[in-house]
């Protein structure tokens, strides 16, 4: 019996401290410096976050004036800070991603030993419990002087119950705390993968950007009047090369099914996370003027070089090229054809790189490549300033072919379609935000 109320007395101690002394007094300052240093790298974050919607500014600011070198070239400085400044953000979330996952770990660790000291010590209570109720009533009752002193121990062992009833309840809340623990542990490690992935695509971004702007003072020889020459050369062999496509397509004898076409509403999602339209589908004032057939195939969104462009629903890859491929034809540059289950087709065009192959399977929201569009810049095409092209097709409609009828695009590969296969993105997208 004595060995009972010994097994008491710990079992007491333990439910009152065991949760909260042993390895958490040992690492309790650890934690708390690991807390202290998570919200230092939060507060970094917001700090360089706010210095990004400065640049962000000034970015657009920059390409709303007139179309200079001058401006061109300080465009793409001012991308490249934002980008450069895009790579701290990226390395700061990756900081105070493992220093959670470090604090985590310690925690999972805690409570595992919580748990396993509570376990171990109701066991062993329960354990020496058995190998005294082996004596009989009398011969218990003889080890002590007086009925008093058996009663307290009858007492005692009421306690003891109430306490192995609260032990198992903490056993209940601490495994409940560690699946979480775990649970939020596996989320902070797919995140820090995703994080450094995303740091690798800013850094290719940034070579990119500093390669366009090497390539646009080369194509000028850093002169104004060069530029302003090569602006006129694009917009003139854009639309000679616009006009062949248009009566190309035109003769194209392709039926539309549009049974086969899902419903107009969300079916698909924004290319860009921030949404600002420059140009609707169809026939609008600046169609008229830019497009030799006076509507817009597409809509185009204003996006700074670099800007991650993400596919609008799940798919495959089914093409990509770059039309700048060939000097002198000015059409969609870099372009990225994407084929959905649901009937419709994708294109992303201007691109100043693109980050998936053909044939690959692409998920909606996930980062495709990256915009471009600002003249003279590789992957620009026939474009008057920096954005992304989108254009959506019934999939029935849409083949990939060189165009060996162009008197300047023979050698390139594009995507082509009836008229009746190009479809409004603005039915498929969400409301303009």
């Amino acid at each position: 019996m004595r060995k009972l109320i010994q097994s008491i007395l710990i079992l007491l101690v333990l439910a009152t401290f065991g949760l909260f002394f042993g390895v958490n007094g040992a690492q309790a300052l650890s934690i708390e410096e690991l807390e202290r240093k998570i919200e230092e790298t939060r507060k970094e974050k917001e700090k360089l976050e706010e210095e990004n919607r400065k640049l962000e500014v000034q970015i657009d600011e920059t390409n709303k004036q007139a179309q200079t070198l001058e401006n061109a070239v300080k465009s793409l400085d001012t991308t490249r800070k934002k980008l450069q400044n895009d790579i701290k953000v990226t390395e700061t979330k990756i900081n105070n991603t493992q220093l959670v996952i470090e604090k985590l770990g310690i925690e999972i660790g805690d409570t595992e030993k919580s748990i396993s000291y509570d376990k171990e010590a109701i066991a062993e209570s329960i354990r020496n419990l058995e190998q005294d109720e082996k004596q009989s009533l009398l011969e218990t009752m003889l080890q002590y002087k007086n009925i008093n002193d058996f009663w307290d121990t009858i007492e005692t062992l009421k306690r003891f119950q109430t306490s192995i009833r609260h032990n198992i309840d903490s056993l209940r809340t601490l495994k409940k705390d560690l699946e979480e623990k775990k649970t939020n542990n596996e989320e902070k490690e797919g995140e820090l993968v995703y994080y450094k992935e995303d740091l690798s695509d800013k850094k290719v971004v940034v070579e990119q950007n500093k390669k366009a702007k090497n390539t646009l003072l080369s194509e000028t020889k850093s002169k104004e009047a060069e530029y302003k020459e090569l602006l006129q050369k694009n917009i003139e062999l854009g639309k000679k090369f616009e006009s062949e496509l248009f009566e190309f397509e035109s003769q194209l004898q392709i039926q539309i099914d549009k049974s086969k076409l899902p419903d107009s509403g969300e079916v698909l999602s924004w290319p860009l996370d921030n949404i600002f339209l420059t140009q609707k589908f169809g026939a609008t004032v600046e169609a008229k003027r830019l497009y030799v057939s006076g509507t817009h195939n597409g809509i185009d969104f204003r996006a700074s070089m670099g800007t991650p462009v993400k596919s609008v629903a799940d798919g495959v890859v089914v093409g990509m090229g770059n039309t700048d491929d060939q000097r002198g034809c000015y059409s969609y540059g870099r372009w990225l054809l994407i084929k959905h289950g649901n009937g419709l087709s994708s294109m992303y065009a201007h691109l100043s790189g693109i980050k998936v192959s053909t044939g690959n399977n692409v998920s909606r929201g996930e980062v495709i490549g990256w915009s471009g569009g600002q003249p003279g810049t590789p992957g620009a095409g026939y474009s008057t300033g920096p954005h992304l092209h989108l254009s959506i097709y019934a999939s029935q409609g849409v083949t990939i072919q060189k165009y060996t009828q162009s008197k300047f695009c023979k050698q390139v590969a594009i995507p082509v379609a009836p008229s009746s296969a190009y479809l409004d993105p603005l039915a498929y997208l969400p409301p303009l935000p």
